[in-house]
């Protein structure tokens, strides 16, 4: 559904509206309610929203050996010390460590790949973080990568890719057991099938 100019008797709601349905999820109904709510409220919440929206883009980064969200140069989970070194699990976006962590079944690091291989989306090897992780595996520390993308056909042929990219490095390369629904994502999967997944995964 698109919106005309003054659509709603306010050509600034109608921009708000516009921009609020272009994000993830948000459809042009549920962009109104949201204007509107932020219009029927007192100035402070629509301050803050917009102070943390400013802060999002000044503060807010991807982690430089990981890519997962942080706001310094490197996440959290990279400089523990606790977690372990030689193993990596590979996700699609940041939002799938935040998925596995919430199991507390996982100790490794990680490398967030910001998609997957999907030639009919013009989505290449280029244009996702590859080579960044082919260079963690070439320095020799890591025995085991356990590729946690979506059980999709995109996910698979992306898994497939890196098997066969770090194959000359004596690196392991799992992938997550097939307790997941083909075609489903990780952030709908409860806890529990997850962590099996985890625990069953199978080598590439």
């Amino acid at each position: 559904m698109s919106f005309p100019p003054s659509d709603f008797g306010s050509d600034t709601l109608t921009a708000l509206v516009k921009s609020l349905s272009r994000l993830p999820g948000i459809g042009s109904k549920t962009a109104l309610r949201l204007a509107l709510h932020l219009l029927r409220n007192d100035n402070s919440e629509a301050d803050r929203l917009s102070n943390l929206l400013a802060e999002l883009k000044s503060k807010v980064r991807f982690c430089k050996t990981c890519g997962s969200i942080t706001e310094a140069e490197e996440c959290a989970i990279c400089t523990d010390p606790a977690r372990l070194r030689d193993i990596i699990c590979v996700v699609a976006a940041p939002e799938d460590v935040i998925v596995m962590e919430r199991t507390k079944h996982y100790r490794g690091l990680y490398h967030v790949l910001h998609g997957v291989l999907s030639p009919v989306d013009g989505v290449g090897p280029e244009d996702l973080t590859l080579r960044s992780l082919e260079a963690r595996v070439r320095g020799g520390q890591i025995r085991e990568l356990i590729v946690a993308t979506n059980p999709t056909v995109e996910g698979d042929a992306t898994a497939l890719y890196i098997a066969k990219t770090v194959a000359p490095y004596g690196c392991t390369v799992t992938r997550l057991a097939r307790g997941l629904p083909m075609g489903g994502t990780l952030e709908f999967v409860d806890d529990t099938t997850l962590a099996r997944a985890i625990d069953r995964r199978e080598t590439l």
